[in-house]
């Protein structure tokens, strides 16, 4: 019996879909550009449906769209069959998806939107099919090459169905000048939440806040500390940052602990602080490479300008950061 090369095989099925996915640039034409339009002017949701593999690409797409703020879901059309059709509204869109492009399952679905005047993007492989007769903005898919031994299984089909699904997406992303901020909000947990997340999303602010006046004596500085349980003090002078006050440095300094010394004469000046939109990975990059525990956040214009002194705008604390998730 001949032993497979199994790495032969998968670098010759992965260069087949390679080179057949090329083809998607075919797409991009006159009705891709009514498909956008059609979308970017929805006023209620888009509607994704398919069947099978095709089903799958379409709650993939369906899920991309709603996490980039266009509201979207996926339609299973056998549910739509037996009561589900309801859940469409003339003002939603429907985006089916369909490779062959006459699945049965697909008929009721097209009959109730051409019926109500509900539009409907179809994406298909054959131009005479009935999903793309049906539709308003029909999506004729390039006939591709499949990856299998057999050349019948969908595999080059389906990726290249995903892809045109995810071009989509990012040309409406595009159009709508899609950004990290915005994707923060519709996306706020997992590891790309926590990647996005930045100095002011954590960082203590208000009451939370250990300030203490420059002129205040040492034993106030003490209480002030330790009922903010953070193991530092920021000592304010006009309203501005002047330094700051460790429970080392009060450590440090027990021969000058008496109400007649001012905490000034224990305090480190030139604290480090960091802007308030840096990114809350990159400050706690920043603590363990200077081996602290905490950083001051002023506005973004006095991190640029590198002021010594600066209105604080909050502490960023490890814990803080700990807490969130960021490691």
């Amino acid at each position: 019996m001949t032993k497979l090369n199994f790495i032969k095989i998968a670098k010759k099925a992965s260069s087949i879909q390679i080179s057949e996915l090329r083809k998607v640039n075919k797409i991009f034409n006159k009705t891709f550009i009514r498909a956008i339009d059609l979308i970017s002017n929805c006023k209620g949701k888009v509607i994704a449906a398919g069947v099978g593999k095709s089903g799958l690409i379409a709650r993939k797409v369906s899920a991309t769209l709603s996490s980039v703020g266009f509201p979207s879901f996926y339609l299973n059309p056998g549910e739509a069959n037996h009561g589900d059709l309801g859940q469409i509204d003339k003002r939603d869109i429907l985006l089916v998806f369909s490779y062959s492009g006459d699945t049965v399952e697909l008929t009721n679905m097209l009959k109730y939107s051409n019926r109500f005047g509900i539009k409907v993007i179809g994406v298909a492989s054959k131009k005479d099919s009935m999903l793309l007769k049906a539709s308003d903005v029909p999506i004729l898919l390039p006939k591709v090459k499949e990856s299998d031994p057999t050349g019948m299984v969908p595999t080059t089909s389906t990726s290249i169905t995903l892809l045109f699904g995810d071009c989509l997406c990012s040309a409406l992303m595009y159009k709508f000048k899609f950004s990290k901020e915005r994707f923060k909000i519709f996306h706020p947990g997992g590891s790309i939440g926590q990647t996005l997340l930045l100095v002011k999303d954590v960082m203590l602010t208000g009451s939370k806040l250990p300030l203490i006046n420059y002129k205040s004596n040492i034993p106030r500085a003490i209480q002030i500390i330790n009922k903010k349980r953070l193991g530092l003090g920021i000592i304010i002078k006009n309203k501005l940052a002047v330094g700051i006050v460790t429970d080392g440095d009060l450590r440090r300094g027990t021969k000058k602990v008496s109400k007649k010394n001012r905490i000034n004469t224990l305090m480190s000046t030139k604290p480090l602080y960091i802007g308030e939109n840096t990114p809350a990975s990159k400050a706690l990059s920043i603590m363990s490479e200077k081996k602290i525990t905490s950083l001051l956040v002023s506005s973004d214009e006095n991190y640029k300008k590198n002021k010594i002194y600066f209105k604080p705008l909050g502490l960023l604390h490890i814990h803080s950061l700990l807490r969130y998730g960021i490691k």
